[in-house]
């Protein structure tokens, strides 16, 4: 049976949202800009083409849909991008998301950033209320990680894991696994995350939008990264969840946790609770398919939100079983036309 969730401010209640599978919708992941101050090569080609910034949802807007999906069930808000952080004025955002956190409606307000601008932003967020962060960060060699992400400056990065370290965030370091590219400094990467007390999240490239390079020659199996590893140290398989798709290990010589994200070699739907929200409305009920929902044109057909939880409602009995992610060697074409940044990661 669904749960009951009050509205904020109201004595109405509604019922939780859940799909046709019975998986309560607990998780939303919100993208607030497709753009990126990167050009990651796994992610966006050099020379992207970005949105028109009149066609991005409002703070206000974003906050609006947001609210709605916590008083519906949503426990756990993740803003992404492009980089969040980016975004002009996006802390009044999460000021004014944090008052869930302050109700107890929300469990969880996060987000997942490239850590460019985090020395900024610490402090003001962990008094928003965000205690745990991912940043992304594939390798710690400076010259490496100026090719993989075309623009980045890795001193940076690492100035704004000291200062959200400082802020008393934890921090959670998400590397995706490149063949050629990173696949040798995987081990040397997990002990420097572990060495300061943050867990390491390997990811396996995933086959969304055309990036200019070929998916096929990127793709690293994380079985073969996990074979490896386990020659030298000792993996052992926990419980640990996070509420994201990562299957985690602890690792005994380093006494850190160690998470595999597999949309190729393993597939993590059967427990999937969650669904992402694009910076334009757009409501994807599953990464790995195009079926998606605009909630900006309900939302801003009505003052009230009968309409919207009547779209998100539709939605949400669309969600499937599962993904169809596959690397096609044949056309060496994407799964899925568009690309990550504009989804959200």
């Amino acid at each position: 049976m669904n749960d009951i969730r009050p509205i904020a401010g109201s004595s109405t209640a509604l019922p939780a949202l859940a799909d046709p599978f019975g998986r309560q919708i607990s998780y939303l992941r919100v993208s607030v800009t497709d753009r990126c101050d990167f050009r990651c090569v796994y992610c966006m080609s050099e020379h992207m083409t970005f949105l028109p910034k009149p066609d991005l949802l409002t703070l206000e807007e974003l906050d609006r849909i947001c609210t709605a999906f916590v008083s519906r069930g949503v426990e756990k808000l993740r803003i992404t991008g492009g980089e969040p952080l980016v975004r002009r004025d996006i802390m009044t955002l999460f000021r004014s998301l944090s008052r869930h956190l302050d109700t107890g409606a929300l469990k969880e307000l996060t987000l997942t950033t490239n850590g460019s601008q985090l020395a900024r932003f610490a402090n003001e967020l962990a008094g928003y209320g965000i205690k745990r962060i991912n940043v992304s960060l594939d390798t710690l060699d400076p010259a490496k990680f100026k090719a993989l992400t075309r623009w980045g400056d890795l001193s940076k990065v690492l100035a704004g894991i000291d200062a959200a370290q400082a802020a008393g965030i934890h921090v959670k370091i998400n590397a995706v696994a490149l063949k050629g590219d990173n696949e040798n400094e995987i081990a040397s990467l997990m002990e420097w995350a572990h060495g300061r007390g943050m867990d390491l999240s390997l990811i396996e490239v995933m086959p969304l939008g055309d990036v200019g390079s070929e998916r096929v020659d990127q793709y690293l199996p994380l079985s073969l990264v996990r074979a490896q590893l386990a020659e030298k140290y000792t993996l052992e398989d926990i419980d640990f969840r996070t509420g994201g798709p990562a299957r985690y290990v602890s690792v005994k010589e380093t006494g850190g946790k160690l998470g595999f994200i597999t949309p190729l070699t393993h597939n993590f739907c059967e427990g999937c609770n969650r669904v992402r929200l694009t910076c334009t409305g757009t409501l994807y009920m599953c990464l790995g398919q195009e079926d998606a929902a605009d909630l900006r044109g309900p939302m801003r057909a009505s003052a009230t939100n009968e309409l919207l939880y009547s779209a998100m409602e539709d939605a949400i009995a669309r969600k499937p079983k599962g993904h169809d992610f596959v690397i096609d060697r044949r056309t060496k074409q994407p799964a899925v036309g568009r690309h990550m940044s504009l989804t959200g990661g």
